[in-house]
């Protein structure tokens, strides 16, 4: 039942271009992601990886299929729950390959600026990005700017703010790709964390096999095709 997932998707189809130009990216996608459960989604480039996460985090329309967060239906093929800048807001965090960081603000402003958005007080919004970044070990460079930060730690701020409005499910895209082995498994360790102890749904997209150990469970992405691949997996 949809209702006891924190994702599930049904017969997801992306389509891009018509007739000769015709692209099938996605070819009837099937996900559930429990409550607390880290996925990683593999695949090669251009396999509908990224296509599928854009559309679960309700920034690309599927062609035709559903997405349920939370048991709410939020996306009947291209046609969306209402308000959706807002539900997106509120329910789903995103984490880039890169961190994406305003550069100009601290790495506490960078989280304080998403709660802020969703209409928090200052003062609460503040609290609460410094309890973030306490909690994802950087703390101590809350007052930092952006270019003060290593590619690690700005992805750990990267995280707290897709933590900031406590969403039900977490996105991530290559988000160790621009790391080296040492910090992209600490990165991917603290998704783990993120899911159990937060108790969200977490999909990260990943190219890199050697930290597969870390997730509860894994899919496969070709040529658009979704396949689920193991539970509690082990690094070969």
């Amino acid at each position: 039942m949809a209702e006891t997932w924190a994702i599930t998707t049904q017969k997801l189809t992306k389509i891009y271009g018509s007739g000769n130009i015709e692209v099938v990216a996605l070819r009837g996608a099937d996900i559930q992601v429990g409550h607390g459960e880290l996925v990683a989604l593999l695949g090669p480039s251009g396999s509908g990886k990224s296509t599928f996460l854009t559309a679960v985090g309700l920034i690309n329309p599927p062609t035709s299929g559903r997405i349920f967060i939370d048991g709410h239906l939020v996306m009947d093929g291209p046609h969306a729950v209402a308000d959706l800048r807002r539900f997106r807001r509120q329910h789903i965090g995103y984490v880039f390959a890169k961190s994406n960081l305003i550069p100009f603000l601290s790495a506490v402003e960078n989280v304080q600026i998403a709660l802020e958005l969703d209409g928090k007080q200052s003062w609460v919004a503040r609290r609460r990005a410094l309890e973030l970044l306490d909690y994802l070990g950087v703390a101590n460079r809350a007052h930092n700017m952006p270019f003060q930060l290593s590619g690690g730690q700005q992805q750990r701020v990267a995280i707290a703010r897709a933590l900031a409005n406590q969403p039900s499910i977490v996105l991530a895209d290559e988000p160790t790709a621009a790391l080296d082995k040492q910090r992209g498994r600490q990165v991917m360790e603290l998704f783990r964390i993120v899911a159990h102890e937060q108790n969200g749904g977490v999909i990260v997209v990943t190219h890199d096999q050697r930290a597969l150990d870390v997730f509860d469970t894994v899919y496969k992405m070709e040529d658009g095709v979704l396949t689920r691949q193991a539970s509690q997996p082990m690094v070969v």
